[in-house]
């Protein structure tokens, strides 16, 4: 027979900030006074991203000729994939092109889902609905991953004939063969906002996410067209390039707001090429010679968005080896380190390079790894995204091993937003363990902001301390509100104190209430 003691520690008294103690442990802490504090672990607070690319069919679909189903299935095996190496979130591509991988009555459907813009898939399916259903299931945050000004991303690309483009024909520059918006007109900035207020309003997703194309990249020595913008509407500027970043900048802020407005869970991120400026230019940049940098070419200064409050975190993209001459990884990464102050900060790891890139570093397993053993020696940076989802998923040079061996062998939750410090996080009651083992406990019901995201249940050998802290003891992260513990093999060992938390859409998680004790399981029930 299967023996269990239940033990239920209501008592406020054992509930604590950072930790939350057993029955044993508070007598111990009341006889003795003190407690033993944890060594060195890793950390339970910890983004990890995968980008999940579509424009060019990147990532998915792999096939634009596939069926709907075959899609569907397609990108629930990516998502299932990415859940297995615990990466805790995904940024999918949802606008790459001034167009929509969801159902929009905005801009047309991209060719990048049927082979054609315009035309929706058939049997109908919403690419994006889906990610945020199925990645919600799996615990995974959906950042929703849009192009701001780009319309065409090659010469001769073939719009829809519903496309803005052709509405409000004054709305774009040509440049270098491709098509933008003008990030100069006000009337740039209102179509934006509506789009995204659109997708931020219907779709369940966690977070908008712009990456580096504002300004475009330079192309053949040429200036980007907006001369006569600029003297119609100059705003008292007489320096074109810092016209260009107030531009830039107006929009960011107008992002941020519509979004907070909105859902102020929804976190509003950038992920920005990987150099700021470079330290000949300003003395405040970083020690590199790169080519291109966000405030120069871009017209991006994306310090200033951090600095500001304008987004929820920055994700740099760090695409280069330890040891570049130009643009060094140890370099740039304590340098974004010790400028972005008042945002998260994820830093952009290359996986793709470690197929694609040809220097010898990227050659030598493995270079990923050696970034985040720098990361984890010498940066106290919030976390990491992968680029691309593709090339991670291959397991190049034993990448996602050493990952599930290593750096990701234990759950993490994304850090908490900076916006809900005040937000209630509601822990579950009712815990019960039943003769079947099963663990269950009752939904936490509430709504917007502190809604509840997913569970966590901690599994605490019999010891002196039940350390919340220490991902260690997570024992699963579910949106369901039971768990089958003889699932885990590894409770049969010893006796374990059981609890479960609840996190909120804010990602703040909520006190534990209850407590079981689970004994060993007998032989002669295994």
């Amino acid at each position: 027979m299967k023996i269990f003691i239940f033990v239920k520690i209501i008592s406020k008294i054992l509930i604590m900030k950072n930790f939350v103690i057993s029955f044993c442990s508070f007598l111990l802490i009341f006889l003795y006074g003190s407690f033993s504090i944890a060594s060195a672990r890793p950390e339970k607070r910890e983004f990890r991203g995968a980008w999940i690319a579509t424009v060019a069919n990147i990532d998915w679909p792999s096939n634009v000729n596939a069926s709907s189903e075959e899609k569907r299935a397609e990108l629930i095996q990516i998502l299932d994939s990415l859940r297995k190496c615990k990466i805790n979130a995904v940024i999918f591509q949802i606008r790459p092109t001034a167009d929509a991988l969801y159902k929009s009555d905005i801009e047309p459907w991209s060719e990048w889902i049927t082979g054609e813009q315009g035309r929706a898939p058939e049997p109908f399916f919403d690419p994006l609905q889906l990610v945020v259903e199925e990645a919600h299931k799996r615990c995974m945050e959906v950042h929703a991953w849009i192009n701001p000004y780009r319309v065409t991303n090659f010469p001769n690309y073939k719009l829809a004939e519903n496309h803005i483009y052709f509405k409000k024909p004054h709305l774009f520059k040509t440049y270098g063969g491709r098509i933008y918006f003008d990030p100069g007109l006000d009337e740039t900035g209102d179509y934006l906002i509506r789009v995204l207020q659109d997708i931020v309003s219907r779709y369940d997703i966690d977070a908008l996410h712009l990456d580096d194309y504002f300004y475009p990249y330079p192309s053949g020595g040429a200036d980007f067209p907006d001369e006569e913008t600029f003297q119609n509407n100059p705003r008292g500027f007489t320096s074109k390039a810092d016209w260009r970043r107030d531009n830039v900048n107006r929009i960011v802020k107008r992002i941020q707001d519509s979004v907070k407005q909105i859902k102020p869970w929804v976190e509003f991120g950038v992920s920005p090429f990987g150099v700021w400026r470079n330290a000949n230019k300003d003395p405040k940049g970083s020690a590199t010679k790169a080519g291109v940098t966000n405030y120069d070419d871009l017209y991006a200064d994306v310090i200033l968005w951090a600095d500001s409050g304008w987004v929820d975190y920055l994700a740099p993209q760090l695409y280069w080896e330890l040891g570049k001459k130009v643009a060094d990884y140890a370099v740039l990464a304590p340098w974004w380190q010790d400028n972005v102050k008042n945002s998260k900060l994820y830093f952009g790891l290359y996986a793709s390079g470690l197929e694609v890139n040809k220097p010898k570093a990227w050659k030598t397993p493995n270079e990923l790894v050696r970034q985040l053993r720098f990361n984890d020696e010498c940066i106290n940076n919030d976390g990491v995204i992968f680029y691309s989802t593709k090339y991670f998923l291959k397991n190049i040079q034993g990448l996602q091993d050493s990952l599930q061996t290593d750096y990701y062998r234990h759950h993490a939750l994304p850090p908490q937003s900076l916006w809900g410090k005040k937000s209630e996080a509601h822990f579950p009651v009712n815990l019960q363990l039943d003769t079947m083992d099963c663990l269950s406990w009752d939904a936490v019901i509430a709504d917007d902001g502190e809604a509840i995201s997913y569970y966590v249940v901690y599994a605490f050998p019999d010891s002196l301390e039940c350390d919340f802290d220490d991902p260690n003891y997570i024992l699963e992260i579910t949106p369901n509100t039971k768990i089958q513990l003889s699932d885990y093999p590894h409770l049969n060992n010893s006796i374990y104190c059981i609890t479960v938390t609840a996190v909120n859409r804010f990602r703040k998680e909520s006190d534990p209430y209850e407590f079981i004790v689970r004994t060993k399981r007998l032989m002669a029930d295994k």
